[in-house]
C-alpha cells in the first residue's frame, strides 16, 4: 500500500491551469497539438507626487518604435506589440508571450498634456504627467490667538 501526500496547493495550481487555458489563444498547431500563450497584459506601476503622477509600465521585449502613449479626456492609454522573432521554426515549448498590447487608466486629476514626459529604457517606459497648477494641492497654515 502506498501512502500519497495531499498538497492542497498543488490541487489549486492545477485547477487554475485548467481554467486559465479556457481563455488561452492558440500561437501555432503540430500533430494535433497546440502551443498556448496567454493573452499579455504588461504590468504598470502608478503613484502621485505632490507635483506629478508618475506612470512605469514593464515592456520587456517591446522596441521603442512598437510603443504608443496617448491622452484624451484625463484617460491615459498606453499600446503596443511585442513581435515574435522565430515564427517558421517547430516549437517545442512556448513560454514567451507576444502579441498586441493596451492598457488604459482613468487619471484622476487634469495633467498638463504640454509637459508630459516619457522615457524608454531597458523595456520600461516611465511616464511624468505634471499636474495642472490648480490640481496640486494648497496648504494653509492656521495660526491660533
Amino acid at each position: 500500500m502506498n501512502l500519497a501526500v495531499w498538497d492542497p496547493f498543488r490541487e489549486m495550481e492545477e485547477l487554475l491551469e485548467r481554467y486559465g487555458k479556457s481563455s488561452r489563444k492558440a500561437l501555432t498547431k503540430t500533430d494535433d497539438k497546440s502551443f498556448e500563450i496567454n493573452d499579455w497584459t504588461p504590468v504598470v506601476d502608478i503613484y502621485e507626487t505632490e507635483d506629478n503622477f508618475m506612470v512605469k509600465a514593464e515592456l520587456p521585449g517591446v522596441k521603442k518604435e512598437d510603443v504608443s502613449v496617448n491622452i484624451e479626456n484625463g484617460l491615459l492609454t498606453i499600446k503596443g506589440e511585442k513581435k515574435s522573432e522565430v515564427e517558421d521554426k517547430k516549437h517545442h515549448r512556448v513560454e514567451c508571450t507576444y502579441g498586441t498590447f493596451i492598457r488604459s487608466f482613468t487619471l484622476p486629476q487634469s495633467i498638463s498634456e504640454e509637459k508630459i514626459e516619457a522615457e524608454y529604457k531597458n523595456g520600461v517606459l516611465h511616464l511624468t504627467l505634471p499636474k495642472v497648477e490648480e490640481a496640486k494641492p494648497n496648504q494653509i497654515e492656521v495660526k491660533i490667538k
